[in-house]
């Protein structure tokens, strides 16, 4: 009641409710906000889409790579907290098995970047030069640090696969004839298959480190010399070397250690021989070690064996060879074998011969059985030894027949496979995507591991053996490189799928493995018969569920393997189908999160150094078949998996002066079988294409077929090392070289390598360079001042073109003609000056003027004077009935009395010697008229800077405004002047003609004699055109040069009508002085 009062007291305290308008300018400023932050951000995502470049999407360029995605899950979480559940007996045995498997997993990461490749490429060469003296013991003193973290490795090792077996011993041998151990957990029917999978991989870094050091002859040579040097030279003279006896003999010891523990090749049987017994546990004596031990080997044999050489083998075969090694270790500790398995085991080399380790080292079972179980003879009858001796050379013919048909089918499969990687759309159910997803991914997985133990084992089986590749081999083997490769860059251009994909498989598969693990322990928990069995697999059940929560890590997959081992235990707890459905969706949970990690290592080309040989013979073929030019990215792509082993090597000083010669290398085949005969096949394309006048080869691409070498220039740039690699740059480079470089050396064929430059564009794409020769090197021709000299030389040899302004050559000795033109005279004039247009226009009418005195003397001759007296009289008489046409008798007449008048000793007449000098009047007036227009084409691109020709700015009033020194006024003053200078004679020119006829009036001696020349000169004119046509049809006149289509001889009438426009512009002259 009291709250009731309470209430309604309150409200007869609100105020009415009313509308001031603070509530509308709220909204509205919390709009305006809200739409300036929605600005700021699509301002913000404007930017990151230019900086994606014009398609973002999902697919990422493999060349770039500027990011790198990884997302493969890692734990954050101590395995204390990871494992925790009731029960702590079952939480100590977890962590520690757990621990001593991860334990193994990181010796084994760091064998492999810090052991294997140093010792594997000791006594690679950089100079590829023979050791000299002191050399061998310098390298090998480089690498004495490394050999004695090694050996502290190897301890390590030994130790972690000590603790192994002890604490598989104290699992399963409760009891010691030494004492008595407590019973830590029941361990009837606990199979912890992982332990064991993991024990081989330790035992294999130990045959690994083996087998290398067994390969390394130059290391032992080497070692040999160290030794001697330290023995006999610094111990006898320790002073000499800055030593002491006292640090000699640590020294000494050290390296007799090292000898012993690695390079005496006993680095495996040294861990066999262990002693593995106890004060408190005989681990050799337990029959229950010993039978766990056997039934998880044969086990794991059985699902290894079903996959080994199999479709869908994936890295099956690396874990036989760890299987292989706990087969021999579980003899040396037992000394006892199962016969039936020994045999199957040994029957393996029917199925996988080989098996490739690292770099070209291939390891054989039935080597490796025949030489660790000393007592294999007596389990194998004389087939199976005789057949396992020559199963490698048997297997490496058979695939050397088929690899190329091999190389075929997976060409197929794969370019099927990477269609529908690229086209992988969301579908409508969810579940069908992730199965399809799924398999596409396990299928890429598949297809990688397939292709490399097929060329891990064909490759260094051919080393091993000593057998060499056909071509055919070495074409298959760099096809499958490639297609490995493609696989690879396939999942790296899907990695935005894949990492969005891979995420859901884990939780999905994760999910299908809880809802089995629910309903066993519900089932077990139904019974209500507690033990302490029950509880151990109740427990191990719960960690299941807890690590399967979880993202999936290698820590939570192992805990959850072994806890599945634990709960095993218990028979009958998973229905049959419910088991194989557990075991196979745990594989696909570890698979999935290990996709990229097994992919890497599959596709890893590094092993292709040593057989780097095969890149030149790969080169040369396709170029060959430039078709699949596209194809060198993925041997690049292959050749760059080489790099990060070479950074590691630690003999060479500097420490990547292998790396450097690798890279050398690499690109000196590349230039001498791909790039070099590109270049040359392109030039010689275009010169043949160009010089097509010249006699060639047969080039009907019907017969001699087509080869189009355009794919080269159509491949992208290939990044290798720190590098792009441009082939179409390096082509375009070479081709800019050798036809500058040749043009500055046959000047006459410029235009022949500006046609070549000019087709290489349009054929080939090629974007060349402009050549931009200084002057007096391309079109330079004749100098004006060598014309000038000898204009008398020049006017009789060269023959003018009036529509073109061209000078061509009359004949030559060689078989070019030279030719002057407009730029030729421009760029002489722009070698010595426009001062030298005056010099040479006077020098050529100086010329003329002599010219001319012989014209009009041979005009007023008096036997010429009367005969052209007589036909002007005939003409004016009788033009009314010749229609102002000059008879072609009267001209014939007329030639017929002139050579009465006599011949010279080569048989021309007076009028053909008056035609002669004609000509050469002509030439030397079209001279002057040449250089008049070169004169205006120099001034026109001198001036061509200037903006407006219309409005010259004064720079001189600028810089008097600006109040600027004298000097700089001075030479404003000059750069007006000279702007002037070239505007005016741009805009006018001289008319050097007009000049001419000025002067012609002075030199005359009286204008009616001057201009009655020009009445004879008009009727002498139809002779001697009577005479040009006679010589046309002359067979000698046809050598005279065409040039546009316009012959030399019918620009014979031009010539004479200009030099007739010159005399009548004279007397124009002439009536305007009277």
């Amino acid at each position: 009641m009291a709250a009731l009062a309470s209430k309604s007291k309150g409200k007869s305290w609100e105020f009415d409710p009313f509308d001031d308008g603070s509530t509308k300018i709220a909204v509205k400023l919390q709009r305006k906000q809200y739409g300036s932050f929605m600005r700021d951000y699509a301002l913000q995502l404007k930017d990151f889409e230019d900086v994606l470049g014009e398609n973002p999407g999902k697919t990422w360029d493999w060349e770039l790579d500027p990011v790198c995605l990884r997302y493969m899950p890692y734990e954050e979480i101590s395995l204390l907290q990871l494992i925790k559940s009731d029960n702590k007996i079952l939480n100590k045995v977890l962590t520690v098995f757990t621990s001593l498997c991860c334990e193994i997993d990181t010796l084994k990461g760091e064998a492999e970047k810090r052991f294997y490749v140093p010792l594997l490429m000791y006594g690679e060469r950089a100079s590829g030069q023979p050791f000299q003296d002191g050399e061998c013991q310098l390298q090998l003193g480089r690498m004495l640090p490394l050999l004695q973290d090694l050996s502290s490795f190897v301890s390590r090792v030994y130790i972690v696969v000590k603790r192994v077996v002890q604490q598989l011993g104290a699992l399963y041998s409760p009891e010691s004839s030494r004492g008595s151990l407590k019973k830590v957990m029941d361990g009837s029917g606990v199979h912890l298959q992982p332990v064991y999978e993991h024990l081989g991989t330790a035992l294999t870094i130990l045959l690994t480190l083996d087998l290398i050091l067994a390969q390394a002859r130059t290391l032992h040579e080497h070692w040999k010399l160290y030794k001697r040097m330290m023995i006999t030279s610094v111990r006898g003279s320790a002073e000499k070397f800055g030593a002491s006896e006292v640090k000699l003999q640590p020294l000494e010891k050290l390296l007799l250690k090292l000898e012993g523990d690695l390079l005496d090749r006993r680095i495996f049987v040294n861990c066999m021989i262990e002693q593995y017994d106890g004060e408190q546990l005989m681990v050799s004596v337990s029959q229950v070690l010993r039978d766990e031990m056997l039934f998880n080997i044969q086990n794991y044999f059985v699902y290894l064996e079903a996959r080994l050489g199999e479709a869908h083998e994936l890295d099956q075969r690396d874990k036989f060879v760890g299987l292989c090694c706990v087969v021999v270790l579980h003899y040396n500790i037992f000394k006892i074998a199962d016969k039936r398995f020994v045999r199957a085991l040994w029957d393996t080399y029917k199925k996988i011969p080989a098996v490739h380790i690292i770099g070209n080292i291939v390891w054989q079972p039935a080597v490796f059985l025949s030489h660790y179980l000393p007592g294999i003879d007596k389990y194998l009858d004389k087939k199976q030894k005789t057949g396992a001796t020559a199963s490698s050379k048997q297997w490496l013919t058979a695939k050397s027949q088929n690899l190329a048909r091999e190389a075929q089918n997976w060409y197929l499969q794969i370019s099927s496979w990477m269609i529908s990687m690229e086209s992988v759309s969301p579908a409508g159910d969810v579940q069908q995507e992730i199965n399809h997803k799924t398999s596409l991914f396990v299928d890429g997985l598949k297809f990688a591991f397939g292709i490399s133990h097929l060329l891990r084992t064909v490759a260094n089986l051919h080393f091993s053996l000593g057998v060499p590749m056909t071509k055919t081999e070495v074409l298959a083997i760099c096809k499958l490189l490639e297609l490995l490769k493609a696989v690879e860059l396939t999942f790296h251009r899907c990695s935005m799928t894949v990492a969005q994909t891979v995420g859901q498989l884990i939780q999905h598969h994760s999910l299908v493995c809880l809802e089995i693990i629910q309903r066993a322990k519900q089932r077990l928990a139904a019974e209500k018969r507690y033990s302490d069995k029950r509880l151990d697999v109740l427990a191990a059940l719960g960690l299941m569920q807890m690590c399967l929560n979880g993202p999936g890590t290698k820590e939570r997959m192992i805990v959850a393997n072994l806890a599945l081992g634990v709960a095993m235990g218990m028979p009958r707890l998973f229905r049959e189908d419910e088991l194989s459905t557990l075991s196979g969706t745990m594989k696909k949970v570890e698979a999935a999160a290990e996709l990229i990690p097994k992919l890497q290592w599959a596709c890893d080309c590094s092993f292709l150094y040593w057989h780097r040989v095969i890149i030149g013979r790969y080169f040369t073929d396709l170029f060959e078949n430039p078709t699949d030019a596209n194809r060198l990215h993925y041997m690049f792509c292959a050749l760059r998996d080489c790099c990060g082993p070479l950074r590691l090597v630690c003999h060479e000083d500097p420490q990547d002066a292998l790396l450097e010669a690798f890279d050398k290398e690499v690109m000196a085949m590349l230039q001498e079988h791909i790039i070099s005969p590109l270049c040359r096949e392109i030039e010689t394309d275009l010169r043949l294409s160009i010089h097509s006048d010249v006699k060639q080869d047969d080039r009907n691409p019907y017969r001699a077929g087509l080869r189009d070498l355009s794919p080269f220039l159509r491949v992208r740039p290939i990044r290798f090392f720190d590098r792009f690699i441009d082939i179409k740059g390096q082509v375009t480079l070479y081709l800019d070289t050798t036809f500058y470089n040749t043009t500055t050396v046959a000047l006459h064929d410029w235009r022949k390598y500006g046609e070549m430059r000019n087709l290489a564009t349009q054929k080939y794409g090629l974007m060349m360079t402009e050549v931009h020769l200084p002057s007096q090197t391309i079109e330079q021709g004749l100098d004006v001042l060598e014309i000038m000299r000898n204009i008398h030389v020049f006017v009789s040899r060269y023959l003018y073109n009036l529509n073109n302004q061209v000078f061509v050559e009359r004949s030559s000795s060689s078989k070019f003609l030279n030719t002057i033109n407009i730029r030729h005279i421009a760029n002489s004039i722009r070698t010595h000056g426009t001062g030298i247009m005056n010099t040479t226009v006077n020098f050529t009418y100086q010329y003329l003027s002599k010219k001319f005195v012989i014209f009009s003397q041979f005009l007023f001759d008096e036997h010429i004077k009367a005969k052209l007296i007589k036909d002007i009289r005939h003409f004016k008489e009788s033009k009314a009935e010749l229609d102002q046409k000059y008879p072609f008798e009267r001209v014939e007449k007329f030639n017929k009395g002139i050579r009465k008048l006599g011949l010279t000793p080569d048989g021309l007449s007076y009028l053909d010697q008056f035609r002669i000098l004609i000509s050469q009047i002509g030439n030397a007036m079209g001279y002057v008229r040449m250089i008049r227009s070169g004169g205006l084409h120099c001034c026109s691109d001198a001036i061509r800077f200037v903006p407006d020709l219309e409005d010259i700015i004064s720079f001189e009033e600028l810089v008097a405004a600006e109040g600027l020194s004298k000097d700089t006024e001075t030479a404003t003053r000059c750069l007006d002047a000279a702007v002037s200078n070239l505007s005016k004679n741009f805009a006018e020119g001289t008319e050097y003609f007009k000049v001419r006829c000025q002067i012609e009036l002075l030199t005359q001696n009286s204008a009616a004699d001057y201009c009655g020349s020009l009445v004879f000169f008009k009727f002498s004119i139809w002779s001697i055109g009577w005479i040009i046509h006679y010589v046309v049809g002359c067979p000698v006149e046809n050598k005279w040069c065409t040039i546009n289509g316009c012959s030399y001889s019918q620009r014979f009438v031009l010539i004479i009508v200009m030099c007739l426009l010159s005399l009548i512009m004279c007397m124009d002259l002439l009536v305007a002085s009277q």
